[in-house]
């Protein structure tokens, strides 16, 4: 199967996760290519048996480049099997509240977009202090100390579940390798 894996990132938390994505679908013999949401507007889904998108969430919203390349190519995506994968810290959590609000910022994301993703999972981010500057390192850290007061103030600190994402990324192109053998509607 032909797989385009579309991203964007901020501190390189969703970078990883997405380069994650891209060797565990090679080794599960499927072509892939990985490619930025800024460079790929204007790309040819067509190509594509599929598309796995990921972003993360700051302060309520996906990155401006996932959102452009979204609303320009809604039409395509929406016709073919989709995943996306939402990073953010909340996704770390088990608070019902952050939760619901990860499902409203996906479904605003839906609506200004005119993507609606197949499937949408949740996947965990990370602290990434090393990255930040003086201001976004401190905004970090009083939700740090909000979130994981047991974590050592200031250490980057990674809460992406691998094995986790592995059985997600297995289950999806299961789902889709079942549906266009079936002829059924992509997932």
């Amino acid at each position: 199967m032909q797989i385009g894996l579309i991203f964007s990132t901020t501190e390189g938390q969703t970078r990883k996760i997405i380069q994650f994505a891209f060797d565990q679908l090679a080794r599960s013999g499927h072509s892939v290519a990985m490619i930025e949401a800024k460079d790929a507007e204007a790309i040819d889904l067509s190509t594509f048996d599929a598309v796995i998108m990921a972003a993360s969430v700051h302060v309520g919203q996906f990155q401006k480049e996932m959102t452009a390349f979204a609303t320009a190519q809604s039409k395509v995506l929406n016709a073919i099997p989709t995943l996306f994968l939402s990073v953010s810290l909340a996704a770390a959590g088990d608070d019902a509240k952050d939760w619901e609000e990860l499902g409203h910022i996906v479904d605003r994301f839906a609506k200004e977009t005119g993507f609606s993703p197949k499937r949408v999972e949740h996947v965990a981010g990370a602290f990434k202090f090393t990255d930040y500057d003086f201001f976004k390192y401190w905004a970090m850290r009083w939700i740090e100390s909000k979130k994981d007061p047991q974590g050592e103030a200031g250490t980057d600190r990674e809460y992406t579940d691998w094995n986790a994402l592995e059985a997600i990324l297995k289950d999806w192109t299961n789902q889709v390798s079942d549906v266009r053998q079936d002829g059924a509607k992509p997932v």
